[in-house]
């Protein structure tokens, strides 16, 4: 069983939108995850940090998303176990693999999981 399931991504043509969604299964304690997001990894490229979300609420967006990107998280009270990416606007140069994060951190510890990745392709 995947620990961060994702689903959503596809092909869509420039400027139309997607959803992302992932969620952490419940070999994963809740209470332990503090932070999760998305990154994304293009071809020949780093991966890089778009936008994540903590368990208070507080969003962040990199640059090149804000604007055009909003993450939100589910409703269960004092917990952060799912989050959707709505992505507006899309434009080629974001094909990518998108990869769900999710920061835990207990104790002095910390540790991070990752989905296996969804591929996100913007084209005509």
């Amino acid at each position: 069983q995947a620990q961060l399931a994702e689903s959503g991504g596809g092909l869509v043509q420039p400027g139309g939108s997607l959803r992302l969604s992932c969620a952490a299964s419940e070999s994963i304690r809740a209470s332990y995850i503090k932070v999760m997001g998305w990154y994304r990894q293009a071809p020949g490229k780093q991966r890089e940090r778009i936008a994540d979300i903590t368990k208070g609420g507080s969003a962040y967006y990199a640059e090149s998303v804000k604007g055009r990107f909003t993450i939100s998280r589910d409703n269960t009270k004092n917990t952060l176990r799912a989050v959707t990416l709505q992505m507006d606007n899309l434009n080629p140069e974001e094909t990518a693999v998108y990869y769900c994060n999710a920061h835990l951190t207990y104790s002095v510890a910390e540790h991070d999981y990752w989905g296996q990745g969804t591929q996100v392709t913007v084209s005509s």
